[in-house]
């Protein structure tokens, strides 16, 4: 699968957890890995979702991790990443959403918030197991929120609550992040509201909690700093060291008399921030792949459909072309090279500044 756009960014690949159904050819690893080939994808980013990956046999088999790569290079495409965002969710959950994240975990936990939290690390730790037999370097997901509920100050929080909440965040990621480093794995968090690492001063906290673990990472995706209002260009510049995957996910924020930023309240067609398809909404993707690339990123660019308004269908169709059209191979010249002057000895070089 080696391309000359492999010397940058690799793609285009496509997150395969909004399409997952269990009708065909959504419903199996061999039919939806034809499906996002046929469309002229090159890679996809696996949820861990018994449809396409037995985690247990994955995490304890290499052939079988092989059979499973295998199957995509067949199909036409490689897995980029495995994916455990609703399993990272599960690892920290508040009460007030227990009742909303109770469908995520196993039957038999279903009601004991203590058991799944230690049920969705032991997924995690698996998951980086079976992406180390896949040859995988990254993993991605969510942190699970403890501190979400108390965002915004009113009435004031008591002194201390967040650095409690980001203390048990840390507690409870630090063993899964050692697990990781074993395998010498990265977790690429999704920054996203409703997880508690949403943002740079967020991820920060959380790194200054864990020791700037090694292994905690960032999954970058633009469309979520839209809706914040954040630099997402330059965000780039600031955490390029940890950025480790990167979706592709497009989305446009329309303030009005009415609402803005926290219009969550309303109908997502409603919204003043909403997802989009790419190419609809407002992120400069043409900046944001060109920062990348001259950050040193060299992952995959994974399209994450999430539109309000057009189709999956159509979404998906349109997203590998868009993709490959932003996909830039890195110059090895300086464009002035033509140029250039031979090289000079320090005498020559004090000379031409009139230094003698």
């Amino acid at each position: 699968m080696a391309t000359d756009t492999q010397r940058g960014i690799k793609g285009p690949a496509i997150f395969l957890a909004q399409f997952a159904g269990d009708a065909a050819p959504f419903d199996t690893l061999p039919n939806i890995a034809r499906w996002a080939a046929d469309l002229g994808y090159r890679g996809i980013q696996v949820p861990v979702d018994p449809r396409f990956i037995d985690l247990d046999r994955a995490a304890e088999s290499k052939d079988y991790c092989d059979e499973i790569a295998g199957t995509c290079r067949e199909a036409g495409v490689e897995i980029t990443e495995l994916s455990t965002h609703m399993q990272g969710q599960l690892v920290a959950v508040h009460p007030a959403y227990a009742a909303q994240f109770d469908a995520f975990a196993p039957q038999a936990l279903r009601g004991k918030p203590r058991e799944q939290s230690e049920w969705a690390a032991g997924q995690v730790i698996k998951a980086a197991r079976a992406s180390r037999h896949l040859g995988l370097d990254v993993q991605v997901g969510f942190s699970g929120a403890l501190a979400w509920p108390y965002l915004y100050p009113w009435p004031q929080r008591p002194a201390g609550l967040v650095e409690e909440a980001f203390a048990e965040l840390a507690r409870r990621w630090k063993p899964i992040l050692d697990a990781h480093e074993e395998q010498g794995v990265d977790y690429a968090y999704e920054l996203h509201p409703g997880e508690d690492l949403m943002d740079g001063a967020s991820f920060e906290r959380f790194l200054e909690e864990t020791g700037n673990h090694p292994r905690a990472a960032i999954n970058y995706d633009p469309s979520h700093f839209v809706l914040q209002q954040l630099d997402y260009l330059g965000f780039i510049d600031h955490y390029a060291s940890r950025i480790r995957a990167f979706h592709v996910k497009d989305a446009e924020f329309l303030p009005s008399a009415r609402q803005g930023v926290y219009s969550g309240f309303s109908g997502w067609t409603d919204r003043a921030g909403r997802f989009r398809s790419l190419g609809d909404g407002q992120v400069d993707f043409a900046g944001v792949f060109s920062r990348l690339t001259l950050a040193g990123y060299r992952g995959w660019a994974v399209l994450e459909w999430e539109c309000c308004v057009k189709s999956a269908a159509q979404g998906a169709a349109e997203g590998a072309p868009f993709i490959e059209a932003h996909l830039i191979q890195p110059t090895e010249t300086a464009f002035d090279d033509f140029a250039g002057g031979e090289a000079s000895d320090r005498a020559a070089l004090r000379a031409m500044l009139g230094l003698g």
